[in-house]
């Protein structure tokens, strides 16, 4: 089953469904389970009665005998009705609970262990190119994004100005994540110039005149709210040194856009290759998570430059792919991936670009970007051969 063309699939049970603001979680929630009992967290009311009176939850579950799926909005508002939760399916064969939320922190410093394997954890990602078809636009994602409160709104660029905003507002601020807001926003704007780059937290700290462990504290706070993510080296059997630090990836190429500051000095080909990559990782990291793969995603590189940017290993297979935004591929362009290639004679090869053909040079199979990312589907194995 697929749900408004979305590629998540529901869990037989219980699940946690864990994804950035304005995925969509809530409207594909409603398609797939349009009889569910449904309780709103992010209505402050409702919040402050379940968080005041846990135990309420209970009352209107037995209030309603055939309910049979009971859907708790952005649980994170309301952690103590975890408690509750596991004592109803203890108690209710067959009762399933959907619980959402877009932000791991508070359930995590409130203690709670997620129900104890009871319900499996899920994630929605933004639109992947294959879910939009024919309405996939590449040049249009790397400005806007896909996120699809972003994608359906009237005015789309008014949309990714005020998204940043609504989150410092509503879960930085209100919540009190951090101490000084203004720190933040600066640090906001410095992270943004690392993307798809080794996070190097000295440096960031240095940019936002802070310290180090501030910045540290920071990055688990977009990393708790889901909106930036790490990528970390490929170690694997390693013949040569490598680097050690893990990438650093906003979670959508429109979201860091919208934080990266922009202006007369700023190329638009600064920001160009770092969307590119930003967007393969976004897919192949939402098509791992929606396949249920053991595929894991990592990045190479060594002590003297040589680098992959991205290397996904698992029992599915063993592939590396370099992204490039230029629509030209020259042999310079594969030096990364001879490179490892010379290590891991294993692995298949890919290099996306961004030119209209797919060819083939020395062993590695050169697609163009958008090409790949319509042909990623989770119900697919990865499109390295092109079909």
């Amino acid at each position: 089953m697929e749900t408004l063309g979305r590629f998540l699939l529901p869990p037989a049970g219980s699940f946690f469904l864990f994804g950035p603001r304005g995925v969509g979680k809530s409207t594909w929630i409603r398609a797939a389970f349009p009889d569910a009992v449904r309780i709103d967290l992010l209505d402050p009311g409702q919040a402050r009665a379940y968080v005041s009176r846990p135990e309420r939850l209970r009352d209107v579950v037995r209030a309603q005998p055939d309910a049979t799926v009971v859907v708790l909005d952005e649980v994170q508002r309301a952690p103590v009705l975890l408690d509750v939760v596991h004592q109803l399916i203890e108690e209710r064969v067959g009762m399933r609970f959907v619980m959402t939320g877009s932000s791991t922190r508070k359930l995590r410093r409130a203690g709670v262990n997620l129900l104890a394997g009871r319900a499996v954890h899920r994630a929605m990602h933004p639109f992947l190119a294959a879910e939009l078809g024919a309405a996939f636009d590449l040049p249009r994602a790397l400005d806007q994004g896909l996120v699809p409160l972003v994608v359906g709104a009237a005015d789309p660029a008014d949309a990714l100005r005020s998204y940043l905003s609504l989150y410092i507002r509503e879960e930085v601020q209100q919540e009190g994540l951090v101490r000084d807001i203004g720190a933040f926003a600066r640090f906001l704007e410095a992270v943004s110039l690392t993307h798809g780059q080794p996070a190097n937290l000295a440096n960031i700290a240095a940019d936002c005149e802070t310290t180090r462990k501030a910045v540290e504290g920071y990055v688990a706070v977009l990393e708790d709210l889901l909106l930036c993510f790490r990528v970390p080296a490929f170690d694997r059997r390693a013949r040569r040194k490598i680097a050690t630090h893990a990438k650093l990836y906003w979670f959508d190429p429109g979201v860091f856009r919208s934080a990266r500051p922009r202006g007369p000095l700023d190329a638009a080909s600064e920001l160009a290759g770092p969307s590119v990559e930003g967007l393969v990782a976004q897919h192949l990291r939402a098509w791992i998570d929606y396949r249920q793969s053991d595929m894991r995603l990592s990045f190479w590189r060594t002590r003297h430059g040589a680098e992959v940017d991205f290397v996904l290993y698992g029992a599915e297979g063993f592939v590396a792919i370099e992204v490039k935004n230029s629509p030209r591929v020259s042999g310079r362009d594969l030096s990364g991936l001879r490179a490892f290639a010379a290590d891991y004679p294993e692995a298949r090869r890919m290099l996306l670009h961004g030119g209209a053909e797919s060819f083939e040079i020395d062993g590695v199979r050169c697609m163009p970007v958008a090409d790949f990312l319509c042909r990623l589907h989770p119900a697919r194995p990865l499109p390295v051969d092109g079909a």
